[in-house]
């Protein structure tokens, strides 16, 4: 028996069980899906879980695509309740789907109304719905302010993560200082622009900057206690290859903190307001990518990499509550193209396999199916996206309920 296996024998005998339960909770002839790993799937109660729904897959969405959005009732047989529509969307993070943090009830999503973007709050209960005039990305954590980066300009630089039917008015601008983050209240709708494209470009040293160089934002996270956000500057170069800086800001935009500014950051999640766990490569004396800790500070504090050759270090990470176990997947691997949703008890250093999951090769890049791995508030479940049982994707639920995370003492 292994140390960890000695110290840790819950952890041994939950790995070493039959494999892990897994049920579709939505199925054919519709397509349905989620999205990102970062946004609140599961009502806090734990008995609905939203998803969006298509009738194609294989191919971009165009201007007049629309999607439905609703919510399986896990209580009443995994029944599908339509809730409202979207014209704003893409395969990778849907139309930002979510439970409004703070609220039993209402969920928000983004749409597009004429030539502009807009979200909407809907009670799902109640069915009272009102417009907002802009779209959200990440939400703070008592429900009343979004930022957003510019969708039109993602779209531009990345199709797959912005939207289709609304060009970019700063295309042919590699700065623009006109458009970037844009924080709106919740409440009234009322959104001014925070920090725009230009602002960052002139904050710290951008590597390898040269001319032709084209920048945008992506990416946005509110620390737990939405005092401070995360967002992704990114840069495009004239051969087409991008480069990242992980950037943090205060809620109206100031106290900008360049935590990792050596042009690679990828997935990331905060562990706590001062700490922020991220995949990036040349720390702690490794020169490859991998899973890093990082402080809420300029350069990152000391750094030092979680997990090395176990936590998967190309995954979409979250910490599972209590912060004792990080949640992560892979992208498909080997010739069967298996991707693996994964725990990884921090202590111990022991990682958990929750099931292997076929990705077809028609799937493939902006409309692939990333499993995006989502936990409910009890951590009794994992839910991920997946095309693995010949329905195209859906969502399936994972029962990790064995492995007791949510009633561990913190």
């Amino acid at each position: 028996m292994s140390l960890s296996a000695a110290r840790f024998p819950h952890l041994a005998a939950a790995a070493d069980e039959a494999p892990f339960p897994v049920r579709a909770i939505t199925r054919g002839p519709k397509h349905h899906w989620f999205g990102y790993y970062d946004k609140l799937q599961f009502d806090p109660t734990g008995r609905y879980v939203l998803g969006m729904q298509v009738d194609f897959e294989h191919r971009a969405p165009r201007a007049d695509d629309v999607i439905r959005i609703g919510m399986v009732d896990l209580e009443d047989d995994d029944r599908w309740i339509e809730l409202g529509e979207s014209r704003a969307w893409c395969w990778q993070q849907g139309c930002m789907l979510q439970w409004l943090p703070g609220s039993a009830s209402e969920i928000i999503w983004n749409d597009r109304q004429g030539d502009r973007f807009v979200s909407h709050v809907l009670d799902v209960h109640s069915g009272d719905k009102r417009t907002l005039p802009h779209p959200v990305y990440t939400l703070s954590s008592d429900g009343k302010t979004a930022v957003a980066p510019d969708f039109r300009r993602i779209n531009d630089m990345r199709p797959g993560y912005g939207y289709a039917g609304l060009p970019d008015p700063h295309a042919d601008q590699l700065t623009p200082d006109d458009t970037g983050i844009l924080r709106m209240d919740l409440t009234s709708g009322q959104a001014e622009t925070i920090l725009s494209i230009a602002d960052v470009v002139r904050t710290g040293v951008v590597p390898d900057e040269r001319l032709g160089n084209k920048h945008y934002f992506n990416h946005l996270l509110f620390n737990p206690s939405g005092t401070r956000f995360i967002a992704l500057h990114r840069w495009r170069n004239r051969t087409g290859s991008f480069s990242t800086r992980m950037i943090t800001a205060g809620v109206d935009g100031s106290d900008i903190r360049i935590v990792c500014g050596n042009g690679y950051t990828s997935h990331f999640i905060w562990r706590d307001d001062e700490h922020i766990l991220a995949q990036s490569r040349h720390h702690d004396g490794n020169d490859q990518w991998g899973n890093f800790l990082f402080r809420d500070v300029d350069g990152g504090g000391e750094v030092r990499e979680i997990g090395r050759g176990v936590l998967d270090r190309g995954g979409h990470l979250s910490y599972l509550p209590g912060n004792r176990w990080i949640l992560n997947d892979t992208y498909p691997k080997g010739k069967e193209r298996l991707q693996t949703p994964h725990v990884y008890h921090i202590e111990s250093g022991r990682r958990i396999d929750l099931g292997q999951f076929h990705l077809p090769p028609v799937y493939t890049g902006q409309w692939r199916v990333d499993t995006h791995p989502r936990y409910s508030p009890d951590a009794r479940w994992v839910c991920i996206d997946s095309p693995h049982n010949g329905q195209g994707r859906q969502l399936h639920l994972i029962d990790i309920s064995r492995l007791n995370i949510g009633q561990q003492p913190a």
